[in-house]
């Protein structure tokens, strides 16, 4: 039964968005997302789902769903998953990720919601060292 199957919190892992440096090409029009393993062990089987949704000038907008697979991601690396168009910020991001770490499989969604891209929601992203948005 449902009841008896326990499901642990994905602790240690994040999904960020950071621009683009400006030496990197396209800076102007790009941020790129990365998937931050935290913890001090690798997970493996890694698959990240990415969309997007929402409207834009009052039309109803979808993105294309992406998959992605790394078969191991190192302790207190960053990953680059994507890059990400400006012209979308307007959509609802959103990335599920799938991972093993230590014999147990884990899932976490994580939404990027209108707005969130503001100066204001700006901090210092671990393992990047750069400013962007990061949720944990």
């Amino acid at each position: 039964m449902i009841k008896d199957i326990s499901f642990l919190k994905v602790a240690d892992l994040a999904i960020a968005m950071a621009p683009r440096l400006v030496f990197e090409e396209d800076h102007e029009d790009f941020w790129d997302a990365y998937l931050l393993n935290l913890k001090d062990e690798p997970i493996y089987s890694v698959i990240v789902n990415s969309s997007g949704y929402g409207e834009i000038e009052g039309e109803p907008r979808r993105t294309t769903s992406l998959r992605y697979f790394w078969e191991r991601i190192e302790p207190q690396t960053a990953v680059k998953i994507e890059p990400v168009y400006k012209a979308v910020f307007g959509l609802t991001s959103e990335y599920w990720v799938s991972f093993v770490y230590k014999d147990y499989l884990y899932d976490k969604q994580y939404m990027f919601v209108p707005g969130i891209f503001d100066e204001m929601h700006l901090c210092e992203i671990p393992l990047l060292r750069r400013q962007g948005v990061m949720i944990r």
